[in-house]
């Protein structure tokens, strides 16, 4: 008998509600909280996809009642709301809103927290249920850790479970991840730990694996006999803000290049999963950053770079060490590119470019597949002077969508080859906007589907890809670039060696 879709639990179509639980946030009161995960928690209930047990709790220094922090909550999810505002899913979320004043090392402050639970799991019927998130420097991890393994909070049992969710950077290098997940390890079961890392909670990033896995159109075409290099591209063009003591600590390799680009480069490269579960694509992302090959040569093939006073936009941008907070003679990269390899047999030989800076020209995440040329074209060269490699682009921000760029005869009674590019936007094609990463990542940690969160190998291969390029920078100068400009020329001299060149988004 066919399952009936609308009660086949397995129907991915359905919306999924979590379990009766609560949010615990640590860091309640900063950016990631105010911006992302409060108009998170509402975006969440204004689409129902919240249990009607849920409840709100934090815990930061500020001498706060409930009511304080609930107009906080209120204020910044009204703010930076994807959905409309609708006050009566507020007050039934404010109704749960708890507040739990202290520091981190306070232990009166996480025994009143662990009460607080307890008490919500009466009056709020969550079932014992609860996620601890992380939104604290790395550096309070250790401490916030203790204190929950301390109070007993982190014990999962057969009627309750207990997760927690970590933000980026998972640590600073190999060693230090190393170290880090072993603490987090040691507190929660590894399958309770969530590792967050927001781009793969993009639309266009899981649209990737729907692009390849669900159309014979490209996959046919998706190795190193069609393709001649990738490039993968996070640029910026804003500045650090008031980042400046975590920029100068990690730099733009570690901040973007372990994580989002080589994630990235993992769903790109990875084999089709045997099905569509987080052990099955985890194993095969896994196997990818395993293969992933340093060139022997890094002077050459790989470049560092960091801005400098120029022009964006029209305006005056200033330089990387003029920023508030920035040493006057820093060495840290706010650009960093490298050639790497996929030592597979679909990608061996394939060059993979990456790239990510502060102070570029304009906004874009994208994947870039270039595709060799026609081994023949049947055409004067008169013909083709502008025709260049066929290109699919998937771009992850901003104009969500996927481009594909070929060769088309210009109309006119001569044979004429330009190209053109066919153009496929989410804004367009679907009347629901998509949902914020942090709404969909959030609700999967309810949920306990860990398919988008990257495991302790992940991060620790990735960390084996760019310790040994940090190794090579160290003492170095990083190479200036004007704000404004596409990075260092160095960059530009990398592709050109090899008879390529950065795509210009």
């Amino acid at each position: 008998m066919i399952p009936n879709p609308l009660r086949d639990p397995r129907d991915r179509r359905l919306p999924r509600v979590p379990e009766p639980c609560a949010l615990v946030v640590f860091g309640i009161t900063g950016d990631l909280s105010r911006k992302k995960l409060l108009p998170a928690v509402y975006d969440l209930a204004n689409r129902g996809l919240l249990p009607t047990n849920f409840a709100l709790l934090g815990l930061a220094r500020r001498d706060w009642g409930n009511e304080d922090f609930a107009e906080l909550a209120r204020s910044a999810a009204r703010k930076a709301a994807r959905t409309p505002w609708r006050e009566e899913v507020w007050e039934r979320l404010a109704g749960s809103v708890r507040f739990v004043q202290g520091s981190f090392d306070d232990d009166n402050a996480f025994d009143e927290l662990a009460a607080t639970l307890a008490e919500l799991e009466g009056s709020h019927g969550i079932g014992g249920n609860a996620a601890f998130y992380l939104s604290i420097p790395p550096a309070m991890f250790p401490v916030v850790l203790k204190q929950v393994q301390r109070t007993g909070m982190a014990e999962s049992t057969p009627d309750r479970w207990r997760r927690v969710v970590v933000e980026k950077p998972f640590g600073t290098d190999l060693a230090s991840s190393r170290a880090l997940n072993e603490l987090v390890d040691s507190v929660f079961s590894a399958d309770d730990v969530f590792r967050i890392d927001h781009y793969l909670g993009k639309e266009t990033v899981q649209n990737l694996m729907a692009l390849r896995f669900a159309n014979t159109l490209f996959e046919p075409i998706w190795n190193v006999h069609h393709v001649d290099s990738v490039q993968i591209t996070m640029a910026e063009d804003v500045g650090i803000g008031g980042r400046a003591q975590f920029y100068e600590e990690t730099g733009a390799a570690r901040d973007v290049l372990q994580n989002h680009l080589l994630q990235l480069l993992a769903l790109t490269a990875m084999e089709e999963p045997v099905e569509f579960s987080a052990e099955e694509i985890r194993t095969e992302k896994l196997k990818v950053l395993r293969a992933i090959s340093l060139p022997e040569d890094l002077a050459t093939s790989a470049v560092r770079g960091q801005y400098e006073q120029g022009w964006l936009a029209g305006q005056r941008a200033t330089g990387y060490r003029e920023e508030d907070g920035v040493d006057p003679h820093s060495t840290t990269e706010t650009y960093a590119a490298v050639r790497l390899g996929v030592e597979t047999r679909r990608w061996a030989g394939v060059p993979f470019y990456l790239r990510a800076g502060k102070r570029l020209p304009r906004r874009v995440t994208e994947i870039a597949l270039v595709f060799k040329r026609a081994p023949h074209l049947p055409f004067a060269d008169t013909d083709t002077e502008e025709l260049g490699n066929n290109q699919l682009v998937v771009r992850v921000q901003p104009d969500e969508g996927v481009t594909l760029k070929f060769g088309s005869k210009v109309p006119g009674s001569v044979m004429e080859v330009r190209d053109v590019s066919m153009d496929f936007l989410y804004g367009e094609q679907f009347t629901e906007a998509s949902p914020e990463a942090y709404e969909r990542l959030l609700l999967d940690v309810l949920l306990g589907d860990a398919t988008l969160f990257p495991r302790n190998a992940e991060v620790e291969a990735s960390w084996a890809v760019i310790d040994p390029l940090e190794e090579f920078w160290a003492g170095t100068r990083p190479q200036p670039y004007r704000a404004g400009e596409w990075g260092p020329r160095a960059a530009d001299e990398m592709l050109a060696a090899e008879g390529r060149r950065w795509r210009r988004p």
